[in-house]
């Protein structure tokens, strides 16, 4: 099933989407971005969830020029069309805004799907519609969410929550975890760790031959020298020398206000922060349109938008697709440049 050209000039990739909570607002925006016939003179699609599902929502849509091929072991995948596998048996209602045992039941029968196929080479890389963290829990699913679950999946000794534009890449030292748990996770294996995952990824999924990388402090002020807190002086400074010394360009630690206030991040092709808010609320206030969630350090590539479920407009015809959009062409880029 390897459509692949060795001539780079008509290499398409092949992707899957999983479609997440079926009552969320995935199926929407996975149906607004691949109705875009344009798409697919860059790749082949295949969609992982109901055929019913992307039905209902192509009718609320009022999308009549999308059309979808029910893709069956042992077809050719179609190249101008997404190619759509039913990922269970069982008749199911769709409630959308709803969030409910069902959603959590088909979001992870579509994530194992995919992660088959990723791991027979069948696709390139994967994008994921929003899951809800809460109903998708189960003896099979026990992560705080994607980035974990792909982790553990891939067998990766680590890997980087690396929130991604065109203008702006974050990086979170530490991820999904109480804020009363940072201080002890933040470790200097740990904070070497996540730089060197950024510094590989800078250059291997984003082409960047001599990344410059901005740390930001732990503390107010990134510690005022020793006033307001010492991790900056005992942890963060040591770490940063030390790359330093092997001819990195790291720099910081930085006050996270401060930096975003005066644009000094415009200045570095990534920034790492220490803790998941201190991260995701700078980017998604000046990215959230088409902010991209990639999980670097993966052996497989793997994209997301940086929204969640947004139970409260599913259905309604009001989601916007411009982070899933922007999370199916960097994963195009991201497959393309790991081939170069």
């Amino acid at each position: 099933m390897n459509l692949h050209s060795e001539d780079e000039t008509t290499y398409k990739p092949v992707i899957g989407i999983t479609i997440g909570d079926i009552n969320g607002i995935g199926p929407e925006v996975i149906i607004k971005t691949i109705s875009e016939q344009k798409l697919y003179d860059y790749v082949t699609i295949i969609l992982y969830g109901h055929g019913k599902a992307f039905s209902h929502y192509k009718k609320i849509l009022g999308l009549d020029n999308f059309s979808f091929y029910q893709f069956n072991t042992g077809d050719r995948l179609h190249e101008k069309k997404a190619n759509v596998i039913n990922c269970w048996e069982e008749d199911f209602e769709i409630k959308p805004g709803e969030e409910n045992a069902t959603g959590g039941k088909y979001a992870l029968a579509s994530l194992q799907r995919a992660v088959e196929d990723l791991q027979n080479g069948v696709i390139d890389g994967v994008v994921t519609a929003p899951i809800s963290k809460h109903n998708i829990q189960s003896s099979e699913f026990s992560f705080p969410g994607h980035t974990e679950f792909f982790t553990t999946t891939f067998g990766a000794k680590d890997s980087l929550m690396f929130l991604c534009n065109d203008r702006l890449r974050i990086g979170v030292a530490t991820g999904h975890i109480p804020l009363m748990k940072i201080k002890e996770e933040l470790t200097a294996e740990r904070l070497t760790s996540k730089i060197d995952l950024m510094l590989k990824s800078l250059k291997k999924d984003f082409g960047i031959t001599k990344p410059k990388v901005a740390i930001l402090g732990l503390n107010p002020h990134a510690g005022e020298d020793g006033l307001l807190g010492t991790e900056e002086k005992e942890l963060i400074i040591p770490v940063i020398n030390e790359f330093k010394e092997k001819g990195h360009l790291v720099f910081g630690p930085y006050p996270a206000d401060g930096f975003f206030g005066n644009n000094t991040n415009a200045k570095f092709d990534g920034i790492l922060a220490m803790y998941h808010d201190q991260g995701l609320i700078p980017f998604k206030t000046i990215a959230f349109e088409d902010g991209v969630n990639f999980t670097a350090g993966l052996p497989i590539v793997r994209t997301s938008p940086d929204h969640g479920t947004a139970f409260g407009i599913a259905g309604k015809n009001e989601a916007d697709p411009s982070s899933m959009r922007a999370a199916l062409y960097m994963a195009i880029d991201i497959i393309r440049n790991r081939r170069e």
